[in-house]
């Protein structure tokens, strides 16, 4: 196992704990809120914390980029960690069992290593950059879906940015009246790790971020798919706008979503 997946894994299992111990228990989680419609749990802020001490022990001069603790520049900068330590705060909050730790390892800026955890299923999702993804140990594959006909796609709702919501209707309904159906269900990490594991055929979805794309992308390329922003090039962990799956599900998906949408979105 690459050395920086080993403690990925076991900064995972770490945090999974804290998750699960509380997960559906009536106590008093100090939610506060973020932004409009975005929380934040102190059950978030300690399994964080578990994470970043985890790697820090180990690497203490590694960077961290993390959703609620934010940048730490390390002394040696050109490795960093992505962490998402709970993709599904909403879910988690009310008691929907689907959620996920998202942590991802990357040097000089291209993601080497990755983990998603799903600790109610004791899921683990792991890849490592040129040597596949696996789950619990199994080798995956996108799915080889040959074109919209048919496929299931998994997205998420713009509700960071409810000005992008006509586009993302729009879009919506041209996707739907062509694939099979449609998933929205909260935790854009396990989306791309189901997407891998050829659970959904393709996923997209506008303004993620970093920690939300970054483990996942990797597994979904390699499980021999493709992972692009809305102009098919490669900056959707800038942008936050993702499409990923099958190439084939990819193109049609971009095909059907560009007449839509902005000219900053497909340049």
């Amino acid at each position: 196992m690459h050395p920086m997946l080993n403690i990925a894994v076991r900064a995972a299992r770490v945090a999974g704990k804290i998750l699960v111990k509380d997960f559906g228990v009536e106590v008093d989680l100090n939610v506060q809120v973020k932004s409009q419609h975005d929380f934040v749990t102190e059950l978030d802020k300690a399994a964080e914390n578990a994470i970043v001490r985890n790697i820090l022990k180990v690497y203490p001069d590694h960077s961290i980029l993390a959703e609620e603790g934010g940048e730490i520049i390390g002394k040696d900068a050109d490795h960093q960690w992505i962490i998402d330590p709970l993709d599904g705060t909403t879910n988690y909050l009310r008691g929907i069992p689907h959620f996920a730790i998202s942590i991802a390892y990357q040097y000089k800026g291209s993601v080497q290593a990755a983990v998603i955890y799903d600790p109610l299923r004791e899921e683990l999702f792991t890849a490592t950059r040129g040597a596949g993804v696996q789950l619990n140990g199994k080798r995956l594959r996108v799915k080889n879906q040959r074109d919209l006909n048919g496929a299931l796609l998994g997205t998420g709702f713009p509700f960071k940015r409810k000005d992008l919501a006509p586009q993302y209707q729009a879009v919506f309904s041209d996707l739907f009246a062509q694939v099979s159906d449609m998933r929205r269900a909260g935790s854009a990490a396990l989306d791309l790790a189901y997407v891998a594991a050829g659970r959904m055929d393709g996923f997209w979805e506008f303004s993620l971020q970093p920690w939300d794309i970054a483990a996942g992308a990797l597994m979904v390329r390699e499980a021999g798919g493709l992972v692009t922003d809305f102009a098919g090039g490669h900056g959707f962990m800038d942008s936050g706008h993702v499409v990923a799956g099958n190439p084939k599900v990819v193109q049609g998906i971009l095909a059907k979503a560009r007449p839509h949408l902005p000219a900053s979105m497909k340049k």
